[in-house]
């Protein structure tokens, strides 16, 4: 049993929110407990300890729509890469590095991507992946990287007809070949850390006959993951090219719609659209930071949301930080509604609520939330000290505090700082910053601070005064 404590705990309960010196007791995969560290310390004295040293202890997070694909595109350099359009940055980029992708490519790219998630605190993915150079395995070859290191995968292979039939018959076959083993892999040995979707690319590389082919296949095992409407070439190949209808109406027409479905972006959908994907029950996926890197439009999120469509939030490729895709969503809607005090509650029941939903639908384990019962996706949330500063991860959890920074009252606040540094004065620049925005709030109360310079081993600070210091402060909270 472990006791990760020391820590204010961020629950996600709507009964108890928020636990200040809490812990949360976790049995195998399972929080066992959540409360008061000093009740759960009692209770159970056996369990391995934890420490959170004083950070945020909350649930882990999840990434709706995510491409393994691109874990190692960051900094590639691609001749003749200049893409003016959409389409052309698939031709150019994407679709090269599909090509080139083999088996060990993706191996090495599953690494990158799950490594990196979990330095973010994501400890859920929805992976949509393309490796048209060798597909058969890749999924497989992506389930055992995420199970060796422990990363909860729901993935798919992205079925398109951009490569000709053999190609596209591989990338089905592959799809219900995996989706099969992890529903044999769920019964069979109750695996809920692997789980699979039905892939496809975007209805402008699915012909009807694919369309139908995947839905046989897939033969109601599963949901689809599909990319709609994210540029207007997929509106414009459906309405000139494929009978003179929406790319969603489409989907429809082919059995791909249904409460199981996630579809991507959406950015150009209409309102007849949106109302068949309400009536349907289908799951969108909004992925604000690419769609603004790749100059294809802002979704109508915010109308999402008022016909009651469930949308969740992802990062797509390159980046797997939740939180700054939670900033870039904030940004995005604002600009486009012209209006800055939209978009804070879509965004919090995106990534928290309605990512935690799809996650429980497909891994069938209460996520998103610590209490017990649920699984033991817990995280930690520290800031380092950079260049006498806080890092940008501690700067935008302050900054989500803006909008309701005004009912933050009363609060007492205690700044321990551990570093290399000798030179107190040099960090009184970090504790500047954290008086910012106490002088924002109302009537907080700056209780002691601590500085444990000279600190550059793990073990150094031990033999410090500011250990005796900090033991002393910690009595009187």
């Amino acid at each position: 049993m472990l006791l990760v404590a020391n820590g204010s705990v961020f629950t996600r309960n709507a009964q108890t929110p928020f636990i200040p010196n809490g812990a949360v007791a976790i049995d195998g995969d399972t929080i066992v407990e959540v409360g008061p560290e000093r009740e759960l310390k009692a209770k159970y004295p056996d369990a391995e300890y934890v420490d959170a040293r004083g950070n945020l202890i909350m649930p882990g997070l999840i990434n709706c729509h995510t491409h393994i694909y691109s874990g190692l595109a960051r900094g590639l350099a691609i001749k003749g890469c200049n893409p003016t359009n959409f389409l052309e940055n698939l031709e150019q980029q994407w679709w090269k590095i599909d090509d080139n992708l083999t088996l060990d490519g993706t191996k090495a790219s599953a690494y990158a991507t799950i490594l990196d998630s979990i330095r973010d605190g994501v400890t859920t993915i929805f992976d949509h992946h393309a490796s048209f150079c060798e597909i058969p395995g890749s999924l497989f070859t992506i389930k055992d990287a995420a199970q060796e290191l422990g990363m909860r995968s729901c993935l798919c292979y992205e079925v398109s007809d951009r490569r000709g039939q053999e190609k596209c018959d591989q990338a089905i076959a592959e799809n219900a070949e995996f989706a099969q083993w992890a529903a044999k892999e769920r019964r069979d040995n109750d695996n809920h850390m692997i789980a699979a979707m039905f892939g496809g690319h975007a209805t402008f590389t699915l012909s009807d006959e694919t369309m139908d082919k995947m839905a046989e296949a897939n033969n109601g095992l599963t949901g689809f993951h599909i990319h709609v409407c994210e540029g207007m070439n997929d509106v414009w190949d459906s309405r000139l090219n494929r009978g003179g209808i929406s790319p969603v109406e489409r989907l429809l027409q082919h059995n791909l719609l249904g409460p199981d479905t996630m579809l991507g972006h959406c950015i150009h959908v209409t309102p007849a659209e949106m109302d068949i994907v309400k009536e349907s029950g289908t799951w969108l996926v909004n992925n604000p930071e690419s769609n603004m890197g790749n100059a294809v439009g802002c979704a109508p999120v915010l109308e999402f949301f008022r016909r009651g469509i469930p949308v969740c939030m992802g990062t797509d490729a390159y980046t797997h930080d939740m939180l700054e895709s939670l900033k870039v969503f904030l940004i995005i809607q604002r600009h486009n509604a012209a209006m800055p005090n939209v978009g804070w509650c879509e965004a919090m029941t995106m990534l928290f609520e309605n990512n935690a939903k799809m996650a429980s639908k497909y891994f069938d384990r209460k996520l998103g939330v610590l209490e017990a019962g649920a699984a033991a996706d817990v995280i930690v949330m520290a800031t380092p000290v950079y260049f006498y500063t806080m890092s940008a991860q501690m700067k935008t959890l302050i900054d989500r505090c803006c909008a309701r920074y005004l009912e933050i009252k009363d609060k007492e606040f205690y700044f321990i700082i551990a570093a290399a540094e000798e030179s107190v004065p040099m960090m009184e620049r970090t504790i500047d910053g954290f008086r910012g925005f106490l002088d924002c709030l109302e009537e907080p109360k700056e209780c002691g601070t601590i500085y444990g310079v000279g600190a550059w081993k793990v073990g150094e600070i031990n033999d410090k005064p500011s250990m005796h210091e900090a033991y002393e402060m910690g009595k009187k909270v």
